[in-house]
Order: C-alpha cells, then structure tokens, then sequence
C-alpha cells in the first residue's frame, strides 16, 4: 500500500506549513487535502415550539461546544426570547465559556465551566442540584451525557437545537485518494451518502474515538488505524505512525 494523497474530513488549518500535517508532508512527501464532511443545520424555533420549548422555563443552560453557543442564542433571538442576566452557564471547558463573549457580557454573568470531559462538568453541576436545566446539543449529542445527568437526578430537558448532516461532496473524486481520516460517525454517513458506490480496496481508513471507529466497521469498511491509543494520542501521531510503518513495509518487499 503506497500512500500520497490523503483525505481529511475536516476544515483545512489556517497554515498548515505550521501543523503536524505540513511536517509530514515534508517528511514523506504526501498531499493532505482537507474538506468537510458534515454541516450543522440549525432546527427552528416553530419546530422547537411544537415540542413545546419555553426557554424561560429554564434558570440554566448546559453548553457542551461553540456550536451549542451558536444555535442557543440563534433559537433565543428567533424566539423573542431576552436572554435574563440571571441565566446559568455551564460549559463544557473554559474555551467555550470564553465564546459566550460574542453574546453577552461575561463578566455579569454566572458562567461555569469544567476542564474538558462531561465528568468534569458533572462534578460543577452536582453543586447547583436546585437548577432548571436546557441541556442544548446536536442530533448526535453523547447518550452517555444524558445517562449522566439522569444517575444524578438533575432537573433538565434535552432540546436539539441543531442537526448534523452530510456535506455536498461532488466536486471530491474519492478514487484519487489513498487514505480517507474520519472524526466522527457523520463523517461515515456522508461517506456513504455521496459516494454509494465506493469500494475501500487498498485504500486506508482512520477513525479518531470509539465511536467513529465503530461507525467505520459498522459501515462495511476496514479499520487500518485508530487513535487516540498510547503511542498515538492524536490523529496525525496516528496518521504518521501508519504512513512510517507502510514505508517499511514497501522497503522490505
């Protein structure tokens, strides 16, 4: 298996001559060529109305990324709804608590956040048991969240603000590539979706996390890499893992 072109279900990094993936490109002599997989699709307020949402039926909002920021106040403006100062924020890591910025004053504001997992912020949300949660995320959003705030008995509504899907992919030739990089199950789906006639052959596949990597074995296709593991706990320690290990491979025949 020769690998040159590889394909990466992401946005392109703003310079990418500074990341990993312009490191490797150097070093072996590969292309990355990022594009999009997935989009966001925001649901209407009229449609979050017919399953009867009343965000002032709510003292706090549980936010577990930009995107939920995004389509919360999105939902709130189409609502006519005025976001009150004593709203409660608990985000998922202070990066997103830092994004509210763009919608409202963070200093006058009762902003929570954990380090990075959903555990962190459970642990903040089990000390404010007296709340009224909007636990707004995607259609894709963790079960395992959900679980989390039902063992504890926390007071909150899941609403989906926001639907994940495929991407249009026509101007992509998928048989010019030699590696395809996912980042999650949708990633997968709209895999299938634009390209129903896609055979893997010899061509490598990656998954970042479990869940996209049981998405690609589930899909009918070969798992040729993973990460995070303990030598590679990122996608591109991965990447160049397998890309050094098939140059020996080749070197050997």
């Amino acid at each position: 298996m020769k690998i040159k072109n590889i394909l990466v279900s992401q946005p392109q990094p703003a310079d990418i001559s500074k990341t990993p993936y312009g490191d490797m490109m150097k070093k072996y002599g590969v292309n990355f060529t990022f594009e999009k997989f997935i989009k966001l699709e925001g649901v209407t307020a009229s449609e979050l109305r017919k399953e009867h949402l009343k965000l002032a039926d709510y003292s706090a909002i549980i936010l577990s990324s930009r995107n939920a920021v995004d389509h919360f106040f999105r939902v709130a403006k189409e609502m006519r709804y005025a976001v009150p100062e004593t709203l409660k924020y608990f985000c998922i890591n202070e990066s997103t608590a830092l994004y509210l910025q763009r919608y409202v004053q963070y200093r006058k504001r009762k902003v929570f956040y954990g380090s990075q997992t959903f555990n962190d912020l459970m642990d903040i949300i089990k000390k404010h048991k007296d709340e009224t949660y909007l636990y707004c995320c995607s259609d894709i959003s963790s079960e395992s969240n959900i679980a989390l705030l039902s063992d504890a008995k926390i007071n909150f509504k899941k609403v989906v603000m926001f639907r994940t899907v495929a991407a249009d992919l026509k101007d992509i030739k998928i048989a010019d590539y030699d590696m395809l990089v996912f980042f999650s199950p949708a990633g997968i789906d709209s895999l299938k979706s634009n390209f129903p006639k896609f055979k893997q052959k010899d061509v490598a596949i990656g998954g970042f996390g479990d869940a996209t990597c049981h998405a690609i074995v589930e899909g009918g296709f070969n798992l040729d890499f993973h990460a995070p593991t303990e030598t590679a706990p990122s996608m591109t320690m991965a990447i160049e893992e397998f890309i050094a290990a098939e140059i020996k491979k080749n070197k050997k025949k």
